[in-house]
């Protein structure tokens, strides 16, 4: 019998990573690249997903500024990877004429770095908060850094504010920038990729790798911690757990995927804008975790997915709906409203998630 799930789940998992691996030829297929960009932003939203995931899923603590993180990685990718600073500071210019166009490997281990510390300098105050609370001071936190870049541009000018920046270099990898195509002979084959398509393939190395890492931290010891204090805080540190520690260690660890999914965010769109980073992405990432299902990552994922795509989806919906009130509601206004219907029918439907983790020891009979 073991032998049998082992070969089923090899099967499975050989049939995902191909149609993982060939979905983006058929929608680049359809002549229209921006059903390839809408997939690749959706996996953005995946590895968001994960990361608050690990905050609000495996710890319990509801953070509502998840996309500070990301707006942390985005900019700093775009500082340190366009013209931007040399053009606006004449020491940074005489030591780079050309201006700083740091590697993106580089990098994206440094937004790594920086949105961790960030991370930390949130949670340490905040450690004795919970549940609402924690919520307001989250929130807070993210729109006091959306604020900051915003008017970043005076009197020096940093962030180059509302306009934001352009210009953001594309990825090198093996010698090819991702911004051209590239074009491949197998045989008499001759494929044809597209930039959202090499973008497509770089965003999802670092999901697979983002869930690898998800899983492991998740079977740790402190994974099995972090849960322990989401249960009951008291009784985990009636166990000798470190609560203090291992709660800074979950908002480090979750803004540290925050600020790589910044970096690829800066990199695919060439430019980071402030509005990109506005307090309705937060809610909507933590909507995805807590409509897939709070803790599991595979329903995390699926939840991403959902909210991520489904915009895309009712957007031909809403034109319709458009004419039939004779235009009395504007298409963006039905699409939300439908988004926000289909949310809330699936958690009266589903309120543990549309794929909650399963509920251990739980069905025993008393």
């Amino acid at each position: 019998m073991s032998q049998s799930k082992t070969s089923t789940k090899l099967v499975v998992f050989t049939l995902a990573a191909v149609g993982l691996l060939v979905l983006p030829l058929l929608l680049q297929a359809t002549g229209s690249n921006s059903w390839v960009r809408i997939v690749d932003v959706a996996l953005l939203y995946v590895m968001l997903a994960l990361g608050l995931n690990i905050v609000v899923g495996f710890a319990g603590l509801l953070d509502l500024g998840f996309i500070a993180f990301f707006a942390v990685g985005a900019y700093l990718y775009a500082l340190l990877a366009s013209s931007h600073l040399a053009d606006n500071f004449p020491a940074i210019a005489a030591m780079f004429p050309n201006g700083l166009h740091i590697s993106f490997w580089v990098v994206i281990f440094l937004a790594a770095l920086l949105a961790g510390l960030t991370g930390l300098l949130l949670g340490y105050p905040v450690l004795k908060l919970r549940g609402d609370y924690l919520a307001i001071v989250t929130l807070g936190f993210g729109e006091i850094v959306r604020i900051f870049m915003l008017n970043l541009d005076r009197p020096i000018n940093i962030t180059n504010g509302p306009k934001g920046i352009a210009g953001v270099d594309a990825v090198t990898v093996f010698g090819h920038n991702m911004a051209q195509p590239l074009q491949m002979s197998i045989g008499d084959w001759t494929f044809t990729f597209q930039s959202v398509t090499l973008y497509y393939y770089l965003i999802l190395f670092f999901v697979v790798l983002t869930v690898v890492v998800a899983y492991r931290l998740q079977d740790s010891r402190i994974g099995r911690a972090w849960m322990a204090i989401r249960e009951d805080e008291i009784a985990a540190k009636a166990m000798g757990i470190n609560t203090r520690n291992l709660k800074l260690a979950a908002f480090g660890t979750s803004a540290t995927f925050g600020g790589v999914a910044g970096v690829l965010f800066a990199s695919l769109m060439r430019g980071v804008y402030p509005e990109s980073f506005v307090l309705m992405e937060s809610v909507m990432i933590v909507a995805m975790v807590v409509l897939g299902g709070l803790g599991h990552i595979p329903g995390v994922i699926l939840g991403a997915l959902l909210l991520a795509g489904l915009p895309e989806l009712l957007r031909h919906m809403a034109g319709p709906l458009h004419y039939l009130t004779d235009g009395r509601l504007a298409p963006e206004i039905l699409r939300q409203l439908l988004i926000a219907l289909a949310m809330i029918i699936v958690m009266l439907l589903r309120p543990r998630g549309l794929w909650p983790a399963p509920e251990h020891g739980k069905s025993l009979s008393k």
